[in-house]
């Protein structure tokens, strides 16, 4: 059933202020991929046949680093098809398959922050000079 022009303007409104209340909170959204990685580390020693995250974390770095390729290829099929819906749904999964690939490997969440933190306010190019340099 199609949805009528008043409950598609509710829908967006709802969005708008669920938006503006997250932007206004005190909470940043690196709290809410912190608590995503504790619950990806949560699941490593669970059972393959009833977690995702466990059956994924089993078959080993490569197959998950692949995978993550895999999901970063999805989200750039649907930029390119502008299709905002479905690139928010990409993005989520690579999101989600970034964060399994760094607890496999043992890379804490906080370790990227502080290289976010590090670069922040320093031009692109910059900072990109002193990798290629080094």
């Amino acid at each position: 059933m199609a949805k009528s022009k008043g409950s598609k303007k509710k829908a967006a409104k709802s969005k708008k202020a669920q938006a503006r209340r997250l932007a206004e909170s005190n909470e940043p959204v690196v709290h809410m991929l912190d608590r995503l990685y504790a619950t990806i580390e949560s699941r490593r020693g669970a059972d393959p046949s009833t977690s995702y995250t466990a059956k994924l974390m089993a078959r080993g770095r490569e197959k998950l680093a692949q995978k993550l390729g895999e999901e970063a290829t999805e989200a750039v099929i649907e930029a390119i098809k502008g299709d905002k819906q479905k690139l928010v749904a990409e993005s989520a999964d690579l999101l989600y398959h970034l964060l399994a690939l760094w607890a496999t490997l043992r890379i804490q969440p906080d370790q990227v922050w502080d290289e976010l933190a590090r670069r922040e306010g320093v031009s692109g190019l910059a900072e990109k000079a002193t990798r290629d340099a080094g």
